[in-house]
């Protein structure tokens, strides 16, 4: 249970560091040429690597409560 937490905080941890660096390719690939709908997809990557990041989180936490015996299905 302990290895589960760890395990997911660091991975919460690396993808909060990456964030900004996700943030600024993403702008970076939107002054190419890209326009119309193809750029508000690519906008939306950022949200998506968040919400990634998010239910990570949330998986690793749900699992170690159910490990726990904290949480029932």
């Amino acid at each position: 249970m302990l290895g589960n937490l760890i395990g997911g905080f660091i991975t919460i941890l690396v993808g909060t560091v990456l964030m900004p660096t996700v943030a600024d390719n993403v702008v970076a690939a939107q002054t190419g040429n890209v326009t119309g709908a193809a750029s508000t997809i690519l906008g939306l990557t950022t949200i998506f690597y968040a919400l990634g990041i998010a239910s990570a989180g949330i998986a690793v936490g749900t699992q170690a409560l159910r490990a726990a015996g904290l949480l029932g299905m």
